[in-house]
């Protein structure tokens, strides 16, 4: 197994409230989206709806975000960006749970 140089990735899952319209979600996806355009650090983003079957394992989770960057430094500026936090207080106001991961991809070499 060998691991990805540099790249890290930060995983995050959302179950938003009941009272957030699928409007609002949109919404929300498209601000997470345009961090992209904000945070130098942020090279990539991904996100979709869980499609899971439902087997009581999903925690309830409806929503994940992936985001790409270069190194751990690229995360730690992501963290402290000022448009990043603008956006977490909105974003975390609107979810009823969520959990967040970052890790090192590792390739499984054959």
């Amino acid at each position: 197994m060998e691991q990805e140089k540099g790249i890290v990735k930060l995983i995050t899952l959302a179950q938003f409230k009941e009272d957030v319209s699928p409007s609002e979600i949109e919404d929300l996806v498209k601000g997470y989206a345009n961090l992209v355009n904000l945070v130098p650090s942020l090279k990539g983003f991904t996100w979709g709806t869980n499609t899971s079957i439902d087997n009581g394992m999903n925690r309830e989770y409806t929503h994940v975000f992936e985001l790409i960057f270069e190194d751990s430094k690229g995360v730690k500026e992501y963290i402290a960006n000022p448009d990043h936090i603008a956006f977490g207080n909105i974003f975390l106001s609107k979810v009823k749970q969520f959990l967040a991961i970052d890790y090192i991809p590792t390739k499984v070499l054959p």
